[in-house]
């Protein structure tokens, strides 16, 4: 099969929704020739339900990024069935409700831990847990939300993500020797679950109404997937530790 991914391997997480941007990567990524399996937390059964619109049958592996014994498995279980790995998406991300929706002064310790453990720490966890499949190198893509600002309703989320970047450039520069390139894409706002478990999203999605440069739709998630896998590909064999905008251009507009 031809395509930008023909022949590569690829582990995907956070395919929950049809909207997800995770859901059009996983598309994008068979037609464009790619093997995939999908890894889905807390409810297997609900990524299996929308594997099936995907253009080939793909196998979902229950994987809980905060739980060691799912990680240490997880090499074994996806051995079994690709063999071995050329790129991981990691597309998750969680903060409890009170760490977001304006109660950035009130949210205790334990909901910013939870954060920061679910949303930033997996994408080391996670790589780490693929590193044995990844012997002749690849590609780790993440999805984050612009860090350099302070967004309404965002909250703790917003530390979250900035630790996320943080942690995708020290990825890049300890896995760089093996061959193994970290980015992320820095995606607009998307109707996606994780958007709709944010108090006032749509108060931030506005923004994007009256200032980014292209039009933005906050219904299409596929440019944010054109985007991961063009970073999976061989196109950008010497980009790593790079965040990659696909925002509509809003981060370069000022006001």
């Amino acid at each position: 099969m031809s395509g930008i991914l023909a022949g590569k391997r690829i582990l995907i997480t956070g395919v929950l929704m049809e909207s997800s941007i995770a859901f059009h990567t996983a598309k994008l990524a068979q037609e464009q020739g790619a093997e995939i399996i999908l890894t889905a937390f807390p409810r297997p059964t609900l990524t299996e339900r929308i594997a099936k619109k995907l253009p080939k049958p793909t196998k979902v592996i229950e994987l809980d990024v905060t739980n060691e014994e799912h990680l240490s498995r997880l090499a074994d279980l996806v051995r079994e069935e690709l063999g071995s790995l050329d790129g991981v998406v990691h597309s998750i991300g969680f903060a409890p409700q009170d760490a977001l929706g304006g109660n950035f002064l009130n949210t205790p310790f334990e909901s910013v831990s939870t954060a920061m453990h679910v949303s930033a720490f997996s994408l080391k966890s996670l790589t780490m847990a693929c590193l044995p499949l990844m012997q002749e190198g690849g590609s780790v893509v993440g999805l984050t939300f612009d860090a350099q600002y302070a967004w309404p309703q965002y909250d703790w989320m917003g530390p979250a993500k900035a630790a996320l970047e943080a942690t995708s450039r020290y990825l890049a520069r300890d896995l760089g020797k093996q061959n193994i390139r970290c980015n992320l894409i820095s995606a607009g706002p998307i109707g996606s679950m994780a958007a709709k478990s944010i108090p006032g999203f749509s108060d931030l999605a506005d923004v994007w109404n009256h200032r980014s440069p292209l039009e933005w739709d906050l219904s299409d998630p596929e440019p944010a997937g054109r985007g991961v896998v063009a970073l999976l590909s061989d196109w950008f064999p010497k980009t790593t530790g790079e965040i990659i905008h696909v925002d509509g251009g809003l981060h370069a507009i000022g006001a």
